[in-house]
């Protein structure tokens, strides 16, 4: 079981590599395009800033946002700042999130996030480490997948693949790293009595092989999946996250 004092540790540190690099920047390239469509690196940046602010919400049991069309305006009039504007923005923010972090709680307590979705306190650090490490990426300013962690990518594989599991929009489907291990997402076939009496099984559907920063690429959106292997059909579409 993941740590959450740990994963605080962790979203610090990925924070300020994230700074870091950002730092190198100038104005102008924080206009530039991102990797996400539509976005700007100021986009990325301001939304991470406002992320922070938003997980502190959910720790200290308030709406994550007001609303998503406050969420979205907020993002689209904090993106065209300068430069220090935007590194000031994601440290102070990043600062108050890990001060929420350090309050004594009950970590094992519900939390309300986004669109109702519902979780334990304790998994609040790894989304934050999840937003941290994945924007940095989005950037395009040199920090790629593979050069992520091999816990981090492991964990979100089996975070993005629990978040599919069971999805209607997606059939049965089984992820084969290229450790061998095995993971299954998609939705499961229902077998009545008489099947399961018979000893049938569901079927095994399609399986996806590839490396890590691959399946992490796909599973997430940043990849389109053309370096994994495929057997029993064809790459499946995702339903969005």
């Amino acid at each position: 079981m993941s740590d959450h004092v740990r994963d605080l540790a962790s979203v610090r540190e990925a924070t300020d590599r994230l700074l870091a690099a950002v730092d190198t920047l100038d104005n102008a390239a924080v206009t530039d395009p991102s990797r996400l469509p539509g976005w700007s690196r100021g986009h990325v940046l301001a939304h991470l800033a406002r992320n922070a602010d938003a997980l502190v919400n959910v720790l200290a049991g308030r709406p994550m946002y007001d609303s998503a069309e406050a969420r979205d305006a907020d993002i689209e009039r904090d993106a065209p700042r300068a430069l220090r504007a935007q590194i000031d923005d994601v440290r102070e923010s990043a600062q108050r999130f890990q001060s929420v972090g350090a309050v004594d709680a009950d970590w094992s307590r519900t939390v309300e996030l986004r669109n109702g979705v519902k979780d334990i306190a304790f998994h609040v650090p790894f989304r934050r480490w999840a937003e941290v490490e994945l924007h940095h990426v989005d950037l395009g300013i040199g920090h790629e997948l593979e050069d992520l962690s091999a816990e981090f990518t492991q964990r979100e594989i089996d975070f993005l693949a629990k978040r599919f599991r069971d999805h209607p929009g997606l059939a049965p489907l089984l992820i084969k790293q290229d450790d061998g291990r095995l993971i299954s997402t998609g939705a499961v076939q229902a077998l009545s009595v008489k099947e399961i009496e018979d000893g049938a099984v569901p079927p095994l559907g399609v399986v996806v092989t590839g490396r890590q920063p691959d399946l992490l690429g796909w599973l997430s959106g940043r990849r389109d999946g053309a370096a994994l292997s495929v057997d029993r059909g064809s790459l499946p579409a995702l339903p969005p996250l």
